[in-house]
């Protein structure tokens, strides 16, 4: 997926202070469309809390439905359990090429990022909450939900929903080929981008799957991120 930037952002652009991109701020880009084409390009991110007074990442799923951003964890996790009511960022990443200049201070990545801040709610309403993780399946697997066993009450119990608006976010995105000094372009030094992919391999099946059950499609075909990204 590629994004192309019609307008630069201005600073004024940014929904809020603490959201608006300071360093390198012309990468910056706070319309709706190309934050949520990131979010849905990319499943894995990292929330940050503080918890007792300190800061900590985790690393996890997290999914949109709209302009909400959800996640899950296991309700057994204190972070899970504090996290209601509490300040958090979500971050999310795509790295997509190392870019290599003719000096070692120009050398960069070229890459699409979000970083979100808001308050996590937690989904308390058990019909809400199926249907959320519901969503995080099906956007990963298209019509495996209704394939697999109906989640029991114990499994319900045993996750925690959380989720947060996307009013207050921004994008950063760099493409392209290395900025050198303008002196430095006629030096004998090779320079460009390596690109960078992520890769989805053939599937092979669980050992224990019972004879004659086949791979579904949707397994065939995953690609990373929503399928309709």
């Amino acid at each position: 997926m590629q994004i192309t930037r019609t307008t630069m952002s201005k600073k004024s652009d940014a929904p809020s202070k603490r959201s608006q991109v300071k360093r390198g701020h012309i990468r910056a880009d706070y319309k709706q469309e190309t934050i949520h084409k990131i979010l849905d390009a990319m499943p894995l991110c990292h929330v940050s809390y503080v918890l007792d007074g300190s800061p900590v990442v985790t690393p996890t799923f997290q999914w949109r439905q709209g302009n909400r951003v959800y996640w899950h964890g296991s309700s057994a996790s204190r972070m899970m359990r504090k996290a209601q009511g509490a300040e958090v960022c979500l971050a999310v990443t795509i790295l997509d090429g190392m870019v290599l200049a003719r000096s070692a201070f120009h050398h960069s990545v070229n890459y699409r990022s979000v970083m979100l801040f808001g308050t996590a709610q937690i989904v308390d309403d058990r019909e809400e909450a199926t249907q959320s993780l519901k969503a995080m399946i099906e956007g990963l697997y298209p019509g495996r939900w209704d394939m697999l066993r109906a989640m029991n009450e114990q499994e319900l119990k045993a996750t925690t929903v959380l989720s947060m608006p996307i009013d207050e976010a921004a994008a950063k995105v760099r493409t392209g080929p290395p900025i050198d000094d303008e002196e430095d372009y006629g030096l004998p030094i090779w320079a460009g981008v390596l690109p960078i992919t992520m890769q989805v391999g053939a599937p092979f099946s669980d050992p224990r799957v019972m004879d004659g059950v086949k791979v579904p499609a949707h397994a065939k075909t995953f690609k990373i991120g929503k399928h309709d990204a």
